[in-house]
């Protein structure tokens, strides 16, 4: 009669069957020394990597994920080599743990390029640790099978499809990582573009949407199949889509049209300083839909990027930000207009915003009703800041200089010439 041993049900039982095994040692020595080359190994990447592309792709994150990722991989390679000689429930052990560490570091790692670090990106953090760590320890336990049969079992028929639990979290799962891949490969790609510096922020722009674009739709086609759905729907889809771009949303595809043609012509740019249907203000951003413009009094105005593309659109600085603007002044016909021009153009000298080359101007416009019509024309490079103050500033000191000079600034003035000869009292 033979007996026969038991088999160790989980992870947990077949190492602690091993404990008193000299082999434990030595796989123990095998997971330290994998974890020293991991780390060495990740710690000299990060020293060769050039500073821009360290931060441009977020490398100095990479260590967290990088170690047990290298110590998996050489536990793998360990394993097949030790199990010649005596049992590996160490390493057995030692591989989901190291899974879930890496799973854990690089999810933590796409979250933090994607959102700003705060309380709720802290709770989607402890939840997706705890969701992995469960995982792991159902699997050490040996109740991860059992349990994805009982969820497998929850469900319904749709036609030759079932439907369950199972398959429903599965690719609940698989689109939530399919998408903040892409998205963080975008982000990624969008740091990588802004720390370049080889092209202008325009272009930035554009690429970084449209690589975007391209990543989210991959990720789609990547998550369906996962999720079950065959893909050879989306020529349905394609078709309403059609529909709807036909009947009701050509106003919005022609908005994200319009929005990447002004990032690609580059004829307004995010900076410059424009005015359109009545409204002046600095391009703050250029989204796909549409332009934010931001007055010089801090409102800010969104316009459709089909009213940037089809109105009169007038750029402050599109080729250079010397602009120019004229001061009306009107002063009495009795006055001495050379001290006046000299005044005028002290006043206009003295303020720092002017340009010294080209320089200020007076000009004689003409003679009017009430007075003789001056203008003073001045340069300057900095129509971010605004022009308003800059004609407050220059209205004071003209005025203060003029009342300094006893230089009258006339009221409206009539001359009254009375018809007929004047009645005589007898």
């Amino acid at each position: 009669m033979t007996s026969t041993v038991p088999l160790p049900r989980n992870l947990v039982d077949a190492l602690l069957s091993d404990l008193s095994n000299s082999a434990l040692l030595a796989q123990a020595g095998i997971i330290l020394v994998a974890a020293v080359l991991a780390w060495l190994l990740a710690n000299q990447l990060e020293k060769r990597l050039p500073e821009k592309f360290v931060s441009a792709w977020l490398a100095n994150e990479w260590r967290r994920f990088l170690v047990p990722l290298v110590t998996l991989l050489l536990v793998l390679v360990a394993r097949p080599i030790i199990a010649t000689w005596h049992s590996t429930h160490l390493l057995n052990l030692a591989v989901p743990l190291l899974l879930s560490m890496f799973s854990i570091q690089l999810s933590f790692f796409f979250l933090r390029s994607l959102f700003n670090p705060g309380p709720g990106l802290r709770a989607i953090e402890r939840v997706v640790s705890w969701m992995i760590w469960g995982l792991v320890a159902l699997h050490i336990a040996g109740y991860l099978d059992e349990v994805i049969r009982a969820l497998y079992a929850i469900g319904f028929n749709v036609g030759k499809q079932h439907i369950s639990l199972y398959t429903a979290l599965l690719g609940i799962v698989s689109v939530i990582v399919t998408l903040l891949a892409a998205l963080s490969l975008g982000r990624l790609f969008e740091n990588r573009l802004n720390a370049s510096g080889a092209l202008n922020l325009n272009m930035r722009v554009a690429l970084s949407k449209i690589v975007n674009s391209l990543l989210l739709l991959i990720a789609i086609l990547i998550a369906l199949p996962l999720v079950g759905i065959d893909i050879t729907v989306l020529s349905v889809f394609g078709g309403a889509l059609g529909v709807g771009l036909g009947l009701g949303l050509q106003k919005i595809a022609s908005n994200y049209v319009s929005g990447f043609t002004l990032l690609l012509e580059n004829s307004i740019r995010i900076g410059d300083m424009v005015e359109v249907g009545g409204r002046y203000g600095q391009v703050t951003q250029i989204a796909t839909r549409y332009t934010l413009l931001r007055d010089l009094d801090g409102t800010e105005t969104i316009l459709p990027n089909e009213t940037m593309v089809t109105s009169p659109v007038i750029n402050h600085s599109l080729t250079d930000k010397d602009n120019r603007i004229f001061l009306p002044i009107q002063v009495a016909y009795g006055s001495d207009l050379d001290r006046v021009r000299q005044l005028m153009l002290a006043a206009a000298a003295a303020h720092p915003k002017v340009l010294k080359t080209p320089g200020p101007a007076v000009l004689l416009k003409g003679f009017g009703e009430s007075g003789i019509d001056m203008e003073l024309a001045v340069w300057l490079n900095t129509p971010d800041e605004g022009e308003r103050l800059l004609r407050s500033d220059l209205n004071w000191a003209i005025w203060e200089a003029f009342q300094a000079a006893n230089i009258e600034i006339p009221y409206p003035q009539r001359v009254l010439h009375m018809a007929g000869n004047p009645v005589t009292p007898s």
